[in-house]
Formats: C-alpha cells, structure tokens, sequence
C-alpha cells in the first residue's frame, strides 16, 4: 500500500497490449507463492505473473494436485494510477473444483472469504446476492473492452436495455459488489482463471447464478471466453437473452 498511487515509471511495465505488471504485483506474488504452498502439502501455485513468464504453469490447473490461484494484484492499472478499485485474490482448485477463495481489499482492509458450501462471508456478515428485479432495473458492468467486432457494437447497443454501470475493471471488486447485492449482474470476456475462481464460487455460495455463455457451468480450467452472473437462472436467461438475442 505505500506504493499505491506513488510508482515510478520504471516500476512499471508492459508484458502484453493494454496489460500492465509493477513491481509490487511482481513482489506479492513471490511473497505469497512459498507461503500458500507450505500451508497445503503437496499442493502447487499458478500465479498471473509466472504464467506469463512461463505459460505452462498453466497447465498445473489440469493435474490432481491441488492448486493455489494467485492475482497477487487485481486491477493493476487502477492501482498505478491511484484509482481505489483494486484486489488481491487468492482460490483453491482441485480437478477443476474451487474449494475456497479470498478476495481481500487492501485498501478497505478487509477479506471476503467463501468455502465450497460453507458460505460467503465478508465483515463478519454472511454475503447475500441481490434479489432479482426488473430488467430495466438490473445493474451491473457491461464491459466491452476485449469483446471482438461485430459483438462490441451489439453490446454496446443492447446494454442501454439494462441498468449497465461503468465497470471497475477490477474483477475482485465486482465480485464482491455481486456478493454483497451492490450490483445485481455482471458480464465478463477474457477468463483468466486467477480473476474469476474465487468470485463465482463467492457468488454462488451467496445465492447466485453463473454460467459461461453457453449456459454451461463455469469451471477454472476454462480456456475460452465469456461469462454471465446473476440473482438466479431465470435472470441469467432474460440477460442473455437482452445482450446475446438468446
């Protein structure tokens, strides 16, 4: 956090188009790496900054042992830029399960935690999605950023359906407005498994409904694109239906 907002130029980096790394991503997720794998013997580590540098870390998800997901800092432009929309996210996988997850928020300094039917819970309270309401009404972020042409311009043009909000760009702190009924639906296009493993089991365990879009279940060894969440099933479908056409 004393970096936040006060890097230098050289602390920053481009290790891919319009992705940033600092040095603090860089310095927790070797923090975190040693100390996640000690606690569970056995068990291995995919982080987003290793998976970079070697992309057949990757391939750890698709083993038996279980894995520790590292986004050692979600939101890593807002975080160069000082804008407060940032995470660190931490989830466990095993043969394509989420087990558990965390998504902690420095600057709020407090940690949503979920385990595989145990709850959502974050201050102390047990997290609860909104509860469905109309679709002029849904809120949520409609992002477009990484969607391909012609989708882009579709979205664009049939999220004015919906009370679509400007996104965070920050997955943890959109799952945790998802969670906690800030916002009632969500849409994302790249999954990246470190953003979204944790969140959609925090989401589901707090009430709610979330499928790839091709309604199929969504699991952290995904490779493709694409995912829907809302209050439940029925939402989900009327969503889809607003900005798919089906």
């Amino acid at each position: 956090m004393p970096r936040f907002g006060k890097l230098a130029a050289e602390d920053v980096r481009e290790k891919g188009p319009n992705d940033l790394v600092t040095v603090v991503d860089l310095a927790m997720e070797r923090r975190l790496t040693p100390a996640l794998s000690d606690l569970l013997p056995g068990s291995t580590v995919v982080g987003e900054e290793a998976v970079s540098d070697d992309a057949q870390i990757h391939d750890r998800l698709d083993g038996d042992a279980p894995v520790w997901l590292i986004d050692p800092v979600d939101g890593t432009t807002n975080f160069a830029e000082g804008r407060p929309a940032i995470a660190v996210i931490v989830a466990l996988v095993q043969r394509g399960r989420t087990l558990a997850g965390w998504i902690h928020d420095p600057l709020g300094g407090t940690t949503a935690t979920v385990e595989e039917g145990g709850g959502a819970w974050w201050n102390g309270a047990r997290l609860r999605v909104s509860p469905p309401v109309e679709l002029a009404a849904m809120t949520g972020p409609v992002p477009i950023k990484y969607v391909p042409e012609p989708m882009k311009e579709q979205l664009k043009q049939r999220r004015t359906q919906l009370n679509a909000v400007r996104p965070l760009f920050c997955a943890g702190q959109e799952y945790l407005r998802l969670a906690s009924g800030q916002i009632q639906f969500a849409f994302f296009w790249r999954l990246k498994p470190w953003d979204h493993a944790a969140g959609v089991l925090l989401h589901r365990e707090a009430g709610g409904h979330a499928a790839r879009l091709d309604a199929a279940p969504y699991r952290p060894t995904d490779r493709g694109t694409g995912l829907l969440l809302s209050p439940d099933e029925a939402s989900w479908r009327a969503i889809h239906t607003v900005l798919l056409g089906g």
